[in-house]
């Protein structure tokens, strides 16, 4: 049982003592399930006496009957003191010996108490926005480029923003090409922004027949860190250049989008759209507000979750920046200082929304789950890979439900708090969306 506890803040180290004979009854126990299938020769399955199970498992069985002893101590205690823990706790059993007592110290870290928040004294910008008709014809330009006819052209014709060209192209970092980048009759839609930034605009202006070199630089962001950041030049062969013809727009062409006029596909465009403004106005209110509860709510963190998050980080930095080999300029630093502060946030909301969210009864139901994993599939070529991988990684299905959890808190929090609005550009709106 545990004798005495010191605490500091959220810090707990606690001391107990598990005297011998409890310790043995524990191991008896656990070695007495372990007889009910153990086979050992001279004896029948499940007939093996206590006393030769104890000569060879003892020891062992000792240690998980300590663990189970140590658990049971802390559970009550936990429970006394109407505390929960933030993490594992450290055990140290001293210097003891079998057929002693066993003094035991553990240390852990206990979730901070959310204080009460009164989110009817904070207040965040409701943007709105006014659908201009042109965002309408935008998007009937774009399903009617998403069902054009590539028809090849002449080849005196000059390839166009928003022509298909046919490539071959070898990618090179110095004199040596570099594997994933050649690729041969490839389709390209210049303007598409599928390739890296000034590929497209350099194949602009070329006739079929073209060989010419193509000069760019990989993002330093560049999903492949062997390439980011570094000068490239690829050796193009244009094969032949397509042009887009569009299909007129007219009420059969409405029909096969599945509304039966033009007028009805322009009415369906508009409530997408504004559906869309509506979402954005509302992630840039939970970004607002996240800020506030950062700002404005005073809450001790638990250390270990704080240095947990922290080596998350420094993980990622270092895989990402792998490639550096000691040469790091001021990106590949990792700022250890800046990215503790922000560890911090990332506990603090995290814990804030976890409390709250818990108090006010938000769930996240089958269907959240269901409908957040068809919207994340939707964004794939194969949508079956998106379903397969939720199946069978329990984690990242773990993971999506706290996302939802904190988002469904966050839309909760927000039908509290007091909102001002502020007409703003379409453009505006998107632009500050995509930024967070």
């Amino acid at each position: 049982m545990i004798k005495k506890d010191k605490i500091k803040d959220l810090h707990y180290s606690v001391t107990g003592v598990l005297t011998a004979d409890e310790i043995q009854a524990a191991a008896d126990e656990v070695l007495t399930k372990y007889g009910a299938d153990a086979k050992m020769p001279g004896f029948r399955a499940g007939h093996v006496p206590l006393s030769v199970l104890r000569q060879k498992y003892n020891a062992s069985a000792m240690g998980e009957a300590i663990d189970k002893l140590m658990n049971r101590d802390l559970e009550k205690y936990t429970t006394e003191k109407k505390i929960r823990l933030a993490g594992a706790p450290r055990a140290d059993l001293g210097k003891w010996e079998i057929g002693n007592d066993a003094e035991y110290t553990l240390e852990f870290d206990i979730l901070p108490t959310l204080p009460e928040i009164d989110l009817e004294k904070f207040t965040v910008t409701k943007k709105t926005t006014k659908l201009d008709e042109s965002e309408v014809d935008t998007a009937i330009e774009n399903l009617r480029r998403a069902r054009s006819v590539a028809e090849k052209q002449p080849a005196e014709y000059k390839a166009e923003n928003g022509d298909t060209a046919v490539i071959d192209f070898t990618g090179y970092i110095g004199k040596d090409a570099f594997e994933g980048g050649a690729a041969k009759m490839h389709h390209l839609v210049l303007g598409s922004g599928s390739f890296i930034p000034g590929f497209e605009d350099q194949i602009i202006g070329h006739r079929a027949g073209d060989e010419f070199d193509v000069n760019v630089k990989f993002p330093k962001d560049y999903h492949a860190d062997n390439l980011a950041g570094r000068a490239a030049r690829f050796a193009v062969v244009l094969h032949e250049v397509r042009k887009h013809i569009l299909p007129e727009l007219n009420d059969a062409f409405a029909k096969e989008i599945g509304q039966e006029t033009v007028e009805k596909l322009r009415e369906h465009i508009r409530n997408i759209l504004n559906e869309q403004y509506t979402e954005a106005a509302r992630a840039e209110m939970r970004n607002e507000l996240l800020d506030i509860l950062a700002d404005k709510v005073k809450l001790d963190l638990p250390e270990v979750v704080v240095e947990q998050e922290l080596q998350i980080a420094k993980n990622e930095h270092e895989h990402h920046h792998a490639h550096c080999d000691g040469k790091c300029d001021d990106d590949c630093k990792f700022d250890e200082k800046k990215e503790r502060r922000e560890a911090e946030r990332r506990v603090k909301l995290g814990l804030i929304l976890a409390e709250w969210g818990s108090a006010n009864k938000v769930e996240v139901t089958r269907d959240d789950l269901q409908q957040a994993i068809w919207a994340e599939a939707a964004r794939y070529p194969d949508p079956k890979q998106i379903f397969e991988f939720y199946n069978k990684n329990q984690n990242a299905l773990t993971m999506l439900r706290g996302m939802i959890f904190e988002r469904k808190a966050l839309d909760a929090m927000l039908s509290h708090v007091k909102t001002k609005e502020k007409a703003v550009k379409p453009e505006e709106l998107f632009q500050q969306a995509k930024a967070k």
